[in-house]
């Protein structure tokens, strides 16, 4: 198994050395087909040539091997060693795993006091450059960019430097490279549907995607150059309230979130923002970068949302109203109401509302509270109750009490409750014979 990965890692070397040949040979095709152009009298670089160079740009981009990763302790002794590295410098992993990156490469590219200039959070990203000459595994002199950070533990101390290593010694083929590698990022930043851009320290724009530019109605290189003042659609004071952030952003040198709704065309739009400073290798700010989220959308579609929770709340209150306070007709003209649970001021109005509102619905004579199910009568509950007793019968409505225990009925003699008009008794049962031996009463006085 050993013996058919080596094979196939060499066979994937020797096409990609092969595609590195075919782009070189296209090149110099391109630079013969432009000097004999040149030579007849025609410009060097036409607008077709143009296309192959951009064309060819990308596909070095495409077909340029993984990046070189390195990464070593403090000590300098290398932990990571990938087939970048070995492709540049020569060595194996095998070889350079566990040996000193000065042994490896002839250099410390990365000296202390640079490691000590990156004292970041590693939720920064950010990364320094240097550009170091080493010597490969053969010996020969190698011009190398290090772009690096610090990896730190918990406590902050330093854990590895990290590398990624360009050769920086093969200027055409590293000038294609990078034309492919801007030529990618401007295709993802010009298809993201968030507003991208870059200020200067001065707010003058030095770089805007499609998104951001639409926010202006502009393309966008009309942008470049402006400040917010020349091209925002705000009002002047909210202008002043964006230049203003952008200004701390700056002067605090650390990245701002924020939500903010601004007023355009006549609508208030909702915007989520992140802006952070951009620093040179000295840490100062050269420029300031900007990330805006169109929320608008969420915002209304979560106040919607939260509408229609209100309403279900008030929905479910309403129901659990109706069934703790339930009014249900016995007979002709009886209702009874069992309560059952804890009585506070919202219920005691509650029950009042109801009782009253069936009582003149149905034309009752007679209503039966039932309280067996009331977990405790103090002197709040009796005063709920004897209140709505004597509200019902104001409407010409005979009450009768039910559920009286013994206990309930010493504390309400001890309470000292006036129960006058109220018909006592112990069971809901009872209350029921007692009301229909009424009706029968009534309709014959009736």
């Amino acid at each position: 198994m050993a013996d058919d990965g080596l094979g196939e890692m060499g066979r994937l070397r020797a096409e990609i050395a092969a595609q590195q040949a075919r782009i070189q040979e296209l090149e110099r095709a391109l630079a013969e087909r432009s000097n004999v152009r040149a030579a007849e009298g025609a410009a060097p670089c036409d607008a077709a040539s143009a296309d192959a160079h951009a064309a060819l740009a990308a596909l070095s981009w495409l077909l340029t091997p993984g990046p070189a990763l390195i990464r070593w302790r403090p000590d300098g002794t290398v932990t990571l060693w990938n087939d970048g590295a070995e492709r540049i410098f020569g060595w194996r992993e095998g070889e350079a795993v566990g040996r000193r990156l000065s042994d490896l490469v002839a250099a410390d590219p990365v000296s202390p006091d640079a490691v000590r200039a990156l004292v970041l959070d590693w939720t920064e990203n950010q990364f320094a450059s240097v550009t170091s000459e080493g010597r490969t595994k053969d010996g020969q002199a190698r011009l190398c960019r290090w772009n690096h950070s610090v990896l730190r533990d918990d406590r902050g101390a330093v854990r590895e430097i990290a590398a990624i290593v360009e050769d920086a010694s093969d200027s055409p083929w590293g000038e294609h490279v990078l034309l492919g590698r801007l030529q990618m990022l401007l295709e993802l930043l010009d298809h993201s549907r968030n507003s991208i851009f870059v200020k200067d320290v001065g707010g003058r724009y030095v770089f805007a995607n499609r998104a951001h530019a639409e926010v202006f109605k502009r393309h966008v290189v009309e942008i470049i150059g402006k400040n917010e003042h020349e091209l925002s659609p705000l009002a002047p004071d909210a202008i002043d309230d964006v230049v203003a952030r952008e200004r701390d952003v700056l002067a605090g040198g650390k990245a701002m979130q924020y939500e903010e709704v601004l007023l355009l065309g006549g609508t208030y739009t909702h915007f989520a923002t992140v802006k952070f400073p951009i620093l040179d290798g000295r840490g100062e700010p050269i420029g300031l970068g900007g990330v805006v989220t169109n929320i608008t959308a969420l915002r209304h579609a979560e106040a919607e949302r939260a509408a229609l929770q209100e309403k279900i709340i008030v929905a479910q209150q309403a129901a659990l109203r109706e069934l703790s306070t339930p009014l249900i007709p016995i007979a002709d003209r009886v209702v009874a109401m069992p309560l059952v649970g804890t009585i506070d001021s919202a219920r005691a109005d509650q029950i009042m509302e109801t009782l009253l509102s069936g009582i003149s619905n149905q034309g009752a004579h007679t209503a039966i509270l039932d309280v067996t199910g009331v977990r405790a009568i103090d002197a709040h509950v009796a005063d709920a109750l004897t209140r709505t007793a004597r509200a019902a019968q104001l409407l010409g409505t005979r009450v009768m009490l039910t559920g009286v225990r013994p206990e309930v009925a010493q504390t309400l003699v001890t309470l000292g409750v006036d129960l006058s008009g109220i018909t006592p008794l112990s069971t809901l049962q009872s209350g029921i014979a007692h009301a229909l031996r009424y009706t029968g009463s009534y309709r014959q006085s009736g």
